[in-house]
């Protein structure tokens, strides 16, 4: 199970759970990605997808997707598109430096990358969960959720029958950040950092959309870039693509561009 009342978890709308054990809000904009996070050889983008809110000034926000890079690698992890939720269905969309990845619906199924640092995907679940570790960088649970009939209610979402805003829950650990560490979650594990948030809020909200904006789920152009690792020639274009649907007889999730 995603944790998300622990430091370094994103969750729900979007929801952040800091370095510094802080909760905040950062609602960015519905259909455009955000830098959660760049060190000197970690980057970590998320897809936000959303619902625009005619009472408010902002979008209702998910997080649908996120692009890690690291060294010359990159891993997607995304949720698909659905209408109903049914959760004996899986939706979730794995790559790997571009080549999808298949994992067979089995808990504790496994995949292992033949590179290092060894990465490993593993099912949490028969569907829909799954932990992803970069050997000696950092382990994330991902947890496909939709928005509940009854959730849509209580926050007014206007969630419909046609979509059901399927979306990550993540947890991430991290085991080797830099001191400059920054992004919407990064910054919160910088040693110089002070929260700015207003604790006093019933929903404290951090801003700074054009700070933390990026071209697509793999760029690294965002204004508090760190990165300095190496993604040879792959475009992230490719990834922005990526078409997942049910595999062989129905079985696991196969991404195709």
């Amino acid at each position: 199970m995603c944790n998300c009342d622990q430091p370094g978890a994103v969750c729900q709308d979007p929801r952040f759970i800091g370095g510094d054990g802080i909760t905040f809000y950062f609602h960015g904009k519905q259909n455009r990605n955000f830098c959660l996070l760049s060190d000197s050889n970690l980057h970590i983008n998320a897809h936000f997808i959303g619902k625009r809110n005619q009472n408010l000034k902002r979008d209702f926000t998910w997080v649908q997707a996120i692009g890690i890079l690291f060294g010359d690698h990159q891993i997607y992890i995304g949720a698909r598109k659905t209408a109903t939720w049914d959760n004996s269905v899986d939706r979730l969309g794995l790559a790997f430096d571009g080549q999808p990845i298949y994992l067979p619906e089995s808990e504790g199924a496994k995949w292992q990358s033949e590179v290092s640092p060894i990465v490993t995907i593993t099912r949490s679940s028969v569907t829909n969960k799954v932990i992803v570790e970069v050997e000696g960088n950092l382990k994330i649970t991902a947890n496909v959720v939709p928005i509940t009939e009854e959730e849509s209610k209580v926050h007014s979402y206007g969630i419909t029958k046609d979509d059901c805003f399927a979306h990550l829950d993540l947890g991430f650990k991290f085991y080797s950040l830099g001191e400059n560490v920054n992004g919407v979650l990064g910054q919160t594990y910088a040693n110089n950092y002070v929260s700015k948030v207003n604790m006093g809020a019933s929903m404290a909200v951090m801003g700074g959309d054009d700070k933390f904006i990026t071209s697509s789920v793999f760029a690294k152009d965002c204004a508090v870039a760190r990165f300095t690792g190496s993604t040879g020639s792959r475009s992230s274009s490719e990834y922005a693509s990526l078409s997942c649907g049910s595999g062989i007889d129905g079985r696991g999730v196969v991404c195709k561009k």
